[in-house]
């Protein structure tokens, strides 16, 4: 099971990678917390029941969007222990009380917790380039989300490639 991304526009991205115990291979699909809210009606996207985006690059989720969310994340555990290799990208704003959700869920799963760092300016200019978030989020999360959070292996964007991290933990899983 897994989260992962690449630092890019988001500032920071904790993320862990695996599969079903004992396989610690690469490969498979990627949820991203992004696809599950793009995929909410968007009735949830914009209303206190579901998820807020403030200008100022806050968060906010209501009760529906959790209950959608536990759903959507106790899903994405049985597709790993049916033997699927999953990469999962998301964003721990609660620090470990938002990966605590995801231990659980995942427990008894070989799991790899990877924090994805870029130090916050760098992350806003690539927010900026984006254009699809809402300016100073990146900033905003590129330390508090990883604030209390257990890794087993982090990477830094900032001044690395993309495909340098990808290799560094892809070698992990081997």
């Amino acid at each position: 099971m897994g989260v992962g991304g690449t630092g890019g526009p988001r500032a920071a991205t904790p993320a862990s990678v695996g599969g079903p115990p004992g396989d610690r291979r690469p490969g498979g699909r990627a949820p991203a917390l992004d696809a599950f809210v793009d995929s909410l009606p968007a009735s949830l996207r914009t209303s206190d029941a579901g998820i807020e985006f403030a200008e100022d690059g806050g968060v906010a989720v209501g009760p529906e969007f959790r209950r959608l969310e536990a759903a959507w994340r106790e899903g994405v555990a049985a597709m790993v222990r049916a033997g699927a290799k999953v990469i999962v990208d998301d964003v721990f704003l609660g620090g470990p009380a938002s990966q605590e959700p995801w231990q659980k869920a995942l427990a008894g799963l070989n799991v790899l917790w990877v924090g994805v760092r870029c130090e916050g300016a760098v992350a806003e200019a690539r927010e900026i380039a984006r254009g699809d978030r809402p300016r100073g989020m990146a900033a905003a999360q590129a330390e508090t989300v990883h604030r209390g959070v257990t890794y087993d292996l982090e990477v830094d964007t900032t001044h690395a490639e993309s495909l340098t991290c990808a290799r560094t933990i892809a070698a992990r899983l081997t």
